[in-house]
C-alpha cells in the first residue's frame, strides 16, 4: 500500500458556453499541488500552505468531506494527512473546489490500489463539490479525473462520456481579480426558460460535440453560443462583451464564461492565436483598474498527474 503521494490537480473549465452543468474541459499548467500521507490514526487532517485561509476542519473543507466519504464507505482503520498548496484561487471560476475534491478522491484511490473506477471516484468527489457549490454536479470534476473534454450524460446513475480533443485546440483564460461564489451565481439563474432558447441551446451543444469528434474548428466557432445562462451571469463580469468581441476580432474561435465566473475562457486553433487572444484580453483590461491573471493552455488530455515526491 502506498503511504505517500504527491499530485497535481488541474484547473478546469465548465459549461463551455452551451453545455451548462454537463460539459467541461481540463487545463494544463494551472492547478493545485496536493500531498497525501497515510496515518495510523483514523480520520482526516487537513493542512493548507497557501494564502487563502480556507478551513482545515475536515467537515468544512471539500477535500476533507471527499476523504471522509471514502473512509466511511470503506470502513478503513487508518487515516490521511492532506497538505494542500492551492494555486487556483477560490471563486475564480476555473474549478478551485473541484480540484481539491477530485484530487483527493484520485489520490486516496491510488494509494489504496485503485479499488474504484473513474466514475466511482467522481461520485465521491461530488460529495465535496456539493459543499462548495450547493449542488452535486460533475462538470468540473469529470475533466480533472478523466482528462480532456467530458460530457456528464447523467448524475443518477452517474454517466460520464469522454469526448475527443482536436489536436490544435488551445484555451486562453483571463481571471479578473473579483470573486463570484458558485452558490450565489446559481441563484441568479431562471427557473424556467423559453422553449425556443432551450431548442437553440440543445442544437449548439450537439453541434459542439460533433465538432469535437470531427476536429471541425469552424463548427466549434459556430457552436460556442449560450442563450440561457450567459445573459444572467455576464453582467457580473466587467467588460465581458468587450472580451468576447476582442477574442473574435483577433481570430479566436469563441469566448464564454468559465463555470460561474468571473474567469472568461476563449478557444483558439493553435497556440499563436491563443497568445494573440491573451494580448487582446489584456488590452481590454489595460485601463480598467482591475487586477487580472491570464493563462494560455493546451487542453490537458491526461487530467490529474502523479508527481515525484
Amino acid at each position: 500500500m502506498i503511504t505517500n503521494l504527491k499530485i497535481f490537480s488541474p484547473a478546469t473549465v465548465a459549461n463551455v458556453s452551451c453545455g451548462f452543468d454537463v460539459l467541461g474541459f481540463c487545463l494544463d499548467g494551472i492547478g493545485d499541488i496536493m500531498i497525501f500521507e497515510k496515518t495510523s490514526e483514523p480520520g482526516i487532517k487537513i493542512e493548507h500552505i497557501d494564502e487563502y485561509g480556507l478551513s482545515t476542519d475536515n467537515s468544512m473543507n471539500v477535500a476533507g468531506i471527499t476523504a471522509n466519504a471514502m473512509l466511511d464507505h470503506l470502513r478503513l482503520d487508518h487515516g490521511y494527512r492532506i497538505i494542500i498548496d492551492k494555486k487556483i484561487k477560490p471563486g475564480s471560476g476555473i474549478g478551485s473546489s473541484a480540484a481539491s475534491a477530485s484530487g483527493t478522491a484520485f489520490a486516496i484511490n491510488h494509494m489504496l490500489g485503485n479499488p474504484f473506477n473513474k466514475n466511482e471516484i467522481t461520485k465521491f468527489a461530488m460529495k465535496g463539490e456539493a459543499f462548495a457549490s450547493g449542488a452535486e454536479h460533475a462538470d468540473n470534476l469529470a475533466p480533472g479525473i478523466f482528462g480532456g473534454f467530458t460530457l456528464v450524460k447523467s448524475i443518477d446513475p452517474l454517466t460520464i462520456l469522454e469526448l475527443p480533443t482536436p489536436k490544435e485546440l488551445f484555451a486562453t483564460i483571463i481571471h479578473p481579480q473579483i470573486e463570484i461564489k458558485t452558490s450565489e451565481s446559481r441563484g441568479l439563474l431562471p427557473k424556467e426558460v423559453p422553449l425556443k432558447n432551450a431548442i437553440k441551446q440543445w442544437a449548439e451543444l450537439g453541434s459542439l460535440v460533433h465538432a469535437l469528434h470531427t476536429s471541425n474548428y469552424d463548427l466549434i466557432k459556430k457552436s460556442l453560443t449560450d442563450v440561457i445562462i450567459e445573459p444572467y451571469r455576464s453582467p457580473l463580469i466587467p467588460y465581458f462583451n468587450d472580451l468576447k468581441r476582442a477574442c473574435l476580432d483577433v481570430g479566436g474561435l469563441g469566448c464564454g464564461i468559465s463555470g460561474s465566473g468571473p474567469s472568461v475562457f476563449a478557444l483558439s486553433r493553435g497556440e499563436d492565436t491563443a497568445t494573440t487572444v491573451a494580448e487582446a484580453f489584456k488590452a481590454v483590461y489595460k485601463d480598467a483598474g482591475i487586477g487580472y491573471d491570464v493563462y494560455i493552455s493546451p487542453i490537458n488530455t491526461h487530467g490529474i498527474k502523479i508527481l515525484d515526491n
